[in-house]
């Protein structure tokens, strides 16, 4: 292996070391680091952003970004609390009903926007940037009309709110299920990026779209293929989000793109598109949250936390650009 091949192996896998350095210097640090509660408890409070960032992926590797999965978040969860709370008494249907009513018009309302943003941006060639930052404040909007400015709490059956508080059983200890979901998702998605026909149209689409385009792909539906798969994922999450704190509320998901965005780009997605991998953003996921968790634990105060994940977004970056530069 020559100097060069070493150097690029190197920064391919920068993130990983980086975990692994991270996680070793926190168990010696703190006793209850490096425990089974305490890395059920990372995987659990990385669940709701880590699934979107896996469609996010698909997204940048595209070559578009979508600035609404927040708002998205909002609009679902007081979807399904709404249906949860007024069909019951309205229709005389059982609250589950109602509730499974509500997930199927969330994750339509969720396909239906997707499906806008795709449309938006390819047949009228507007930057996806202001396409969905659109939408953000629309969803918004609409979230706040549906809850009427108030959080609509308690309204969700038993069996639901299990999607954001169960836990699995297992040798080891019980496994919340939002970390189950998680793992599941990424599964999914390694499998559709990597084997896939779709994957590979991604990918395609996202290094040259006119290349991609004389070459068969049929490019509008690969954008609405990503568009509606990130905001589909957002319902995911706002599913657990609602259950976890039994309730729906317009306030839900703010400032969540950030944080979803900062975890594919740790995890070595390029924003210009054409690059990257399911497995980086897990390892981005998963780099976020043992920081999170450690700064946590050792008492470091919340600003300082926003100027060290802010550090580490543009050490990101730079790794990206040296890696580019070693390629060429």
């Amino acid at each position: 292996m020559n100097k060069n091949k070493a150097k690029i192996m190197l920064l391919d896998h920068i993130i990983e070391i980086l975990l692994i350095i991270f996680v070793l210097i926190m168990s010696f640090a703190s006793k209850n680091f490096l425990t089974w509660n305490n890395i059920m408890n990372i995987l659990r409070n990385q669940a709701l952003k880590g699934v979107i960032a896996f469609g996010m992926t698909m997204v940048i590797i595209s070559g578009q970004i979508d600035l609404s999965v927040g708002s998205q978040v909002a609009l679902a969860g007081v979807i399904v609390a709404r249906c949860c709370r007024d069909l019951p008494g309205a229709t005389g249907m059982s609250v589950t009903v109602a509730c499974l009513l509500g997930m199927v018009i969330a994750v339509l309302a969720a396909v239906v926007m997707g499906v806008i943003h795709a449309f938006a941006q390819h047949k009228f060639n507007m930057p996806a940037f202001i396409v969905t930052l659109a939408s953000l404040n629309l969803m918004y909007g609409l979230a706040g009309m549906i809850c009427e400015g108030f959080p609509i709490a308690n309204a969700f059956p038993q069996w639901f709110l299990q999607i954001g508080i169960g836990r699995i059983p297992s040798p080891f200890g019980a496994i919340p299920i939002p970390a189950i979901i998680l793992i599941v998702v990424f599964l999914i998605a390694y499998f559709v990026m990597k084997y896939t026909t779709t994957g590979r149209s991604v990918y395609a689409v996202g290094g040259n779209t006119e290349a991609a385009r004389l070459s068969g792909i049929h490019v509008f539906s690969t954008k609405v293929i990503v568009f509606s798969a990130v905001q589909v994922m957002c319902v995911l999450a706002a599913f657990m989000h609602s259950a976890q704190v039994a309730s729906g509320s317009y306030s839900f998901g703010k400032g969540w793109e950030v944080d979803v965005i900062s975890a594919v780009v740790i995890g070595g997605t390029s924003m210009n598109g054409g690059h990257g991998k399911p497995w980086g953003t897990l390892m981005g996921v998963l780099f976020l949250g043992v920081v999170v968790n450690a700064m946590t634990i050792l008492n470091v105060d919340v600003y300082t936390q926003y100027v060290i994940r802010a550090l580490l977004m543009f050490f990101a970056v730079l790794m990206a650009t040296f890696q580019a530069k070693a390629k060429a």
